[in-house]
């Protein structure tokens, strides 16, 4: 070990310091040493343990790696990237970091045939417990912006009595269907995410009277009888209420969670938790609330109201003890975007504040499904199809 002596003069007196200057080695296992020091903000453990580091290479003082996320590279994961920069920039010895960083959609566990969507990693259903409190808008937004994210999204319009997944999303009329070369047709594609409702096959003006077996047996074709391929999530859109349609879905496939979506008035939010606890008696998972048409603000003088009241569904949360994903406002825009077919997340609007309330309760979905699957992994818990 070398020692020199370096004469530094600051302001008040002249000192003399030792420096090391013995170079330091840098090698792969200095660079896992100080990245097992940086957590993964949801799961509360070391990026190196939960497998998120790749491709180290060091080539004297310059380190090249991948963090590899456990979700789509929403802000949450971007902060972390730049933390291990600054961490590994602090190391002796490291003079330059190129970190590339990709995700990697963790999969709910199963133990079923997997017969049913063998190949989708996540199925959420958005449900509610009445109509009117714009779950469908809500399903095919946060669709939308978690393909925009990078993930490989699936729609599934449950709704067989009152389909509106096309008309918001531009798939309108009878749709001519193409052999994916599996020998199932591939669900039509838009906005980045393929789609399946009965309102593909019906006149937009036909109503569909069937009794629930006939019902049933539609979705079950929906769910085999489609090509879906390799899915990070499917969004289930379910039609409101607490009835065979919802119980059907429940039974027949292996549900990663549900999302229960309701406004902030009391009457509301007394059908919401009826669609929640009727989760919670076939013992599905629940991700959490969303409070829809949760504020206005006027255009014109830029005051806000609150319709519907507020906050309601953030107690509601709060009582049932589920998580709380965010609140979505009331905007012209998002009306006007689902009956022209494009739906308000696919306009780009990012900076606005419909925006950042989808992108908000989006991360959050995205959060809980992550921290979901790393528990009911590490814990040995598989999801089974009830029958």
């Amino acid at each position: 070990m070398r020692w020199t002596f370096a004469y530094l003069a600051p302001q008040n007196n002249n000192q003399i310091h030792l420096m090391n200057h013995s170079p330091k080695l840098v090698d792969n296992d200095y660079v896992l040493g100080a990245l097992k020091k940086v957590q993964d903000p949801d799961l509360g453990k070391d990026i190196v343990s939960l497998g998120m580091v790749h491709d180290i290479k060091v080539d004297g003082g310059r380190v090249s790696l991948t963090l590899e996320s456990l979700a789509p590279l929403y802000p949450t994961e971007v902060e972390l990237a730049s933390t291990c920069r600054k961490t590994l920039l602090g190391l002796p010895g490291v003079e330059e970091v190129d970190l590339q960083t990709r995700f990697r959609v963790t999969a709910a566990p199963r133990t079923d045939n997997k017969e049913i969507l063998p190949q989708v990693k996540n199925t959420v259903a958005i449900a509610s417990g009445k109509g009117g409190v714009g779950k469908s808008t809500v399903a095919v937004n946060l669709a939308v912006h978690l393909a925009r994210m990078g993930a490989k999204v699936g729609l599934l319009d449950a709704d067989i009595y009152g389909p509106s997944v096309p008309k918001m999303t531009g798939v309108e009329g009878k749709i001519q269907l193409e052999d994916s070369g599996s020998g199932k047709p591939s669900p039509p594609e838009a906005h980045g995410i393929k789609i399946v409702s009965i309102g593909f096959f019906v006149d937009a003006d036909q109503p569909v009277i069937w009794r629930g077996p006939m019902a049933h047996q539609a979705l079950r074709q929906f769910l085999t009888d489609f090509d879906w391929g390799e899915l990070d999530y499917l969004i289930l859109d379910l039609p409101p209420g607490t009835g065979d349609i919802q119980l059907t879905l429940v039974q027949s496939i292996p549900l990663t969670g549900a999302v229960i979506v309701c406004t902030p008035q009391d009457v509301a939010l007394l059908d919401a938790t009826k669609g929640l606890k009727m989760f919670q008696q076939v013992h599905a998972n629940i991700f959490g609330i969303v409070e829809n048409m949760s504020w206005y603000v006027c255009p014109h003088c830029g005051e806000r109201a609150d319709i519907f009241s507020h906050g309601g569904a953030r107690a509601a949360a709060g009582s049932l003890k589920v998580g709380f994903l965010g609140e979505i406002p009331i905007d012209i825009e998002i009306r006007i975007g689902g009956d022209a077919g494009t739906p308000y997340m696919a306009g780009g609007k990012d900076d606005s504040e419909v925006g950042k309330a989808y992108i908000d309760v989006c991360q959050n979905l995205v959060s809980a499904v992550k921290k979901y699957n790393h528990a009911a992994g590490s814990k040995g818990f598989k999801i089974n199809i009830k029958r």
